[in-house]
């Protein structure tokens, strides 16, 4: 059976038989979730879809009901006021708790209730003698758990991270230790997800009463009160939780990732004989019973939800969780058929990507789990791995995100604010973090290889409205993108998996986390630089291209002069919509239909597209231009820009274009903005409105290369547009087109001379789907970028970004003209 035939509904009810709700799923989406037609959702882990009834019967309630502040006693308080108990009840209920045994105290998100009990706990500092409390916590924690030792530092207590794998193993059935110089009643607090962010891994909830019995390390070397915080945030989404079977003391969770709505609101459960324990210095409306200006006088009320909510609530929020349990409950019937289903779409999901070969037989996927996705008891709805090309080298996260997005594939990458999850499947030492840090890469970035080794992964999450189709579109896009004709399967491995019992113990990773494959030679064809054969042989510049409203239409030139910030007038203007901020291609596609000229001898920029009358803007202004025009702050790739308004009319002809409200701005002539990277020379250089460089280059060898691999994919019969060169080249942009030699040769040039100009090379241009929209129609194709990434095997980059070297002696002003000889030199080897 090939990868075709795995990838069918039957195969799916073969492997797992609960799907749906007890109703037409499809019927469902269609009527609830109709924006995400078309798109393949895979991130229910950072934030769930919100059904349409959800904010139909929310905006129905606020608009026919007064709702006023909880805070006064008149009637549309008081009904605001019995709402919010009637919400905090369904919350307990929905935990399977009781008022009489937790309260509910809402707060802004999970991390704002991680930081009320960090604040709030009663911690007992070190002292002579005494060892005082300890905040300890298992190390594959969410980044907010982690950063609750930032204050607990601050208090003298000791921070002590503790691995899965030492939690059972270093248990004891007869808990002994130092009493901490304290006494049994010196308080601690041991930390731990329900399950992992990060690999969907479900950790006992057992933990809470072993700790809590100091029966479990570390509770049970250290004498005292051990309390439980159990973050839930993750395994709300999909799963039934119930207080009554693990009474955990603390419990955050967040409503956005149970309902996709409200967002900014979350809740902190706390057990009530562990509320009495917790000591509050900050006093706001409504948490005090009564207090004095005049001296340091005061007490706090008595209920223990109104002591710990600062100020007024989110009343309006708080009515919107009660929708969002009446629409979780109407469609899907409760917790227990949302885990068994979004369960059984990660289970088939793990099977069929972890049973995935490449032509040659190797694994196109390194899967980060404890087990084998057997229960849904100890495994979420989420897979996390990294892609492996058919040399057993990992393809780096931003690859894959970039890929996705073309084909409209929503999921997440890099490590997901779990640095210690991350850590240790990745097998990442503290020292590499660091060296990472150094080499440039943050929370966040898109810097996913360092050395060759990946800095994070790639996550698929499901959720109660996710399909088969998702899966099947996921899947589909991994063997398209990313494997090596011909696809494979490990047919004994999914036999196996399909027989699967048991997980592995704890601390124990599959073969999928361990695997390590050894490299090989790269196969004819392939990138990378230690192949290119460049000569550094002369060719000439075949084409120059400016584009002075950035995502607009190309103007081509054959003699341009060279300014301060690059080609003349080059992306010096912008269009922005109603907020402010920018349009590009990838939001406004029809943006490459605006044919924009400038005319150096009328000092005008002209705005030409279908359908639309000619208009004209001034290219300088002059000092009206400050005297006259709206200045304001805008953003490009991060950067804060100083930029001055074009006027009404630009705005109503934009607007009347793109159809909806938006403006034309351009560069204040006064601000200067400075390149990110410096280059070789160390010279400093300022940047127009481009996103990184003064200029991009590309080749045309490279061009026809990759034209070549299109027409020769089988699947790539796209458009003859992609065959032609010239309406090829459009696509990716550049400033300068050269004919060079070899294909990417480019790529190993350190500098070059284009007639009399001297240029450094500052590094090669990333690519993203951008390239895929035709710029003469504004038509959007997965072509080239898709050819381009199974060539690129690495980072998919397409031309190299160039900075001016002017000599400080120059007066006169570089003029660059079309069938110029292009002289490159490559770096000297030492």
């Amino acid at each position: 059976m090939d990868f075709q035939q795995l990838c069918t509904f039957e195969t799916f009810q073969q492997v797992w038989s609960h799907y749906g709700h007890g109703g037409d799923l499809r019927e469902v989406v269609e009527e609830e979730f109709a924006r995400i037609k078309g798109i393949t959702y895979l991130d229910h882990a950072a934030t769930t879809l919100y059904p349409e009834s959800l904010i139909r019967e929310y905006c129905k309630d606020i608009s026919s009901n007064v709702y006023g502040n909880p805070h006064s006693h008149n009637p549309s308080s008081r009904l605001t006021h019995d709402i919010i108990e009637q919400v905090r009840y369904r919350v307990l209920q929905h935990f399977d708790a009781t008022p009489e045994e937790y309260a509910v105290i809402f707060t802004s998100g999970c991390t704002a209730s991680l930081k009320l009990v960090a604040e709030s706990f009663p911690w007992r500092r070190r002292a002579d003698g005494e060892a005082g409390s300890r905040f300890c916590y298992l190390t594959d924690s969410h980044t907010s758990v982690v950063g609750m030792r930032g204050l607990t530092s601050g208090y003298g207590v000791v921070a002590l991270p503790v691995s899965p794998r030492e939690v059972e193993n270093r248990a004891r059935e007869d808990p002994d230790g130092d009493d901490g110089g304290g006494g049994r009643e010196t308080p601690h607090l041991f930390c731990y997800p329900a399950q992992s962010n990060f690999s969907g891994r479900k950790y006992p909830l057992s933990y809470v009463e072993g700790i809590q019995a100091r029966r479990l390390y570390p509770a049970c070397e250290h004498r005292g009160r051990w309390l439980v915080l159990l973050d839930a945030a993750s395994h709300a989404c999909c799963s039934p939780l119930s207080l009554r079977d693990c009474p955990a003391d603390f419990v955050p969770i967040s409503f956005y990732k149970m309902f996709g709505f409200p967002t900014g609101l979350g809740a902190l459960l706390v057990r009530r004989d562990a509320a009495s324990t917790l000591k509050k210095a900050y006093f706001g409306g409504g948490t005090a019973a009564a207090y004095l200006v005049g001296e340091d006088y005061y007490v706090h009320v008595a209920n223990v939800s109104d002591r710990f909510e600062d100020g007024t609530v989110s009343f309006l929020d708080i009515i919107a969780v009660n929708h969002g349990f009446e629409a979780l409950h109407r469609i899907t019937g409760g917790m227990h058929s949302v885990q068994q289903h979004s369960f059984g779409l990660a289970r088939y999901t793990y099977m069929l990507l972890s049973c995935l070969c490449h032509g040659n037989g190797r694994p196109v996927a390194q899967i980060y789990t404890e087990g084998q996705f057997v229960s849904p008891a100890t495994q979420g709805a989420i897979l996390n791995f990294n892609l492996k090309d058919c040399r057993g080298q990992i393809i780096g996260y931003s690859q894959v995100d970039r890929m996705a997005a073309l084909f409209n594939i929503h999921l997440r990458t890099g490590c997901f604010c779990n640095t210690g999850a991350c850590q240790s499947f990745l097998g990442l030492t503290s020292q590499q973090v660091k060296r990472n840090l150094q080499a440039g890469h943050v929370c966040g970035d898109d810097v996913d290889l360092v050395d060759g080794q990946p800095t994070g992964s790639v996550r698929v999450s499901f959720g109660y409205m996710s399909t088969f189709e998702d899966c099947q579109t996921f899947l589909n896009f991994v063997a398209e993108c990313f494997v090596e004709k011909p696809v494979t399967v490990d047919h004994a491995r999914l036999e196996k998996l399909k027989a699967a019992k048991e997980s592995p113990p704890i601390g124990i990773t599959t073969r999928e986390a361990e695997e390590t494959e050894k490299p090989r030679e790269a196969p004819p064809g392939g990138s990378g630089r230690g192949e290119l054969n460049c000569t550094g042989e002369a060719c000439n510049l075949t084409g120059i291209y400016i584009y002075p409203i950035k995502s607009c239409g190309a103007h081509e030139v054959h003699d341009w002069p060279v300014g301060p910030l690059g080609l003349l007038y080059d992306r010096c203007w912008m269009v922005v919509n109603a907020n402010g901020v920018c349009l590009s291609q990838k939001r406004a596609p029809r943006l490459c239909l605006v044919c924009p000229r400038v005319h150096l001898s009328s000092n005008a920029l002209t705005l030409q597209a279908s359908g639309m009358d000619t208009i004209s803007v001034p290219l300088e202004n002059g000092d009206q231009m400050h005297s006259s025009c709206r200045v304001s702050q805008s953003k490009v790739c991060g950067d804060r820009v100083e930029t001055v308004d074009c006027g009404d009319e630009a705005a109503s002809w934009f607007s009347g274009f793109l159809g909806q409200p938006c403006r034309l701005i351009r560069l204040n002539p006064r601000f200067t903005r400075s390149l990110k990277k410096r280059r070789p020379s160390g010279a400093a250089a300022s940047l127009s409105l481009v996103n990184e460089a003064q200029y991009l280059l590309i080749n045309l060898a490279s061009v026809k290369l990759i034209q070549k691999l299109i027409s020769s994919r089988q699947d790539a019969s796209e458009g003859d547009d992609l065959l032609d060169t010239q309406n090829f080249v459009r696509r990716f942009r550049a400033n300068l087109v050269v004919a060079g030699v070899e294909p990417f040769e480019e790529d190993n040039w350190s500098h070059l001379i284009i007639g009399n100009a001297r240029f450094a090379v500052t590094g090669q241009c990333g690519r993203c789907q951008m390239i895929g929209i035709d710029q003469d129609t504004g038509l959007r194709s997965k072509e080239p970028l898709v050819s381009l990434s199974l060539y690129r095997r690495e980072k998919v980059t397409f031309g190299v970004y160039l900075a001016h070297e002017r000599p400080e002696s120059a007066t006169a002003a570089h003029v660059l003209s079309a069938g110029a000889l292009v002289q490159p030199a490559t770096p000297s080897l030492k």
